[in-house]
């Protein structure tokens, strides 16, 4: 890979990852633009972990305060709004992880042709955008109850499907459950830790079982420019949110899945 190729993906990979626009969608498109081979296992590794460092440091007074009242309660102490919130994130993960367990890196790839992108990406957009238009937008993250996670988290899974976007579909399920916008960003950006620091984990794994070398200072490059991409996408989108709406992405994602087609059909 060289270097022009090293900042393109990763600084998508960093926009994409926080914004309900699917990073699949442009991932998939990008190399096809460009003729790239396929970027492997250790880049994605370190794009994962610049973005996972990134909503860990732009949150971080809320996640301590999470970790540190979770971890009181366990020991007896109260259940805090934080600790709630806390073990609310962590029941929202459990469906991502046994549909993704279920599903599997076969099942992932035969799902990831571009006609299915293409779909997941304009359908799952347009219930974005009636999400955002029809729903009471009243509750703060500390009016979600458990139940309120769960429902989360199942939208959760239903991204591992290529193309349907992991902050699209968990801003969605929080926007129907009356979630402002605001509040449905916050939980979604919450409920990226625990599931990219799984995804992290899985590919570690698979690195070390089939250990080959690799170009550090590359993946090294990669990852700051994810981590740059992503804390900078986080911190607009969060301003910006209330004055835009999710209009823009609707349409975006609409597009996107418009040139998809006409780019790859359906083969």
């Amino acid at each position: 890979m060289d270097w022009f190729q090293i900042v393109m993906l990763a600084l998508i990979q960093g926009v994409t990852e926080f914004l309900p626009i699917s990073s699949s969608a442009h991932l998939i498109l990008l190399p096809h633009v460009f003729g790239w081979a396929d970027q492997g296992l250790a880049f994605d590794l370190a794009v994962h972990l610049g973005t996972l460092l990134a909503v860990i440091g732009y949150f971080y007074s809320d996640l301590r305060l999470m970790l540190k009242d979770w971890t009181n309660s366990l020991l007896g102490g109260p259940r805090t709004p934080h600790a709630y919130m806390a073990w609310g994130v962590g029941l929202a993960t459990i469906p991502a992880v046994l549909f993704g367990a279920w599903l599997g890196v076969s099942g992932e790839s035969q799902l990831r042709q571009p006609w299915v992108i293409a779909f997941t990406s304009i359908g799952f957009g347009v219930l974005l955008g009636w999400a955002d238009y029809s729903a009471r937008q009243a509750r703060t993250e500390a009016q979600l109850g458990l139940r309120g996670y769960v429902m989360i988290g199942l939208a959760q899974a239903l991204a591992l499907i290529p193309g349907a976007s992991r902050s699209g579909m968990t801003i969605t399920g929080g926007l129907l459950l009356g979630l402002t916008r605001k509040a449905a960003a916050r939980i979604s950006f919450f409920m990226a830790v625990p599931i990219t620091l799984a995804a992290i984990m899985y590919e570690t794994m698979v690195l070390v079982t089939n250990p080959q070398p690799e170009p550090w200072l590359d993946l090294g490059l990669a990852a700051l420019f994810a981590f740059v991409s992503a804390l900078a996408a986080i911190h607009l989108f969060l301003r910006m949110l209330d004055r835009i709406g999710m209009m823009p992405f609707v349409i975006y994602r609409i597009v996107l899945g418009v040139v998809l087609l006409a780019v790859f059909g359906f083969g």
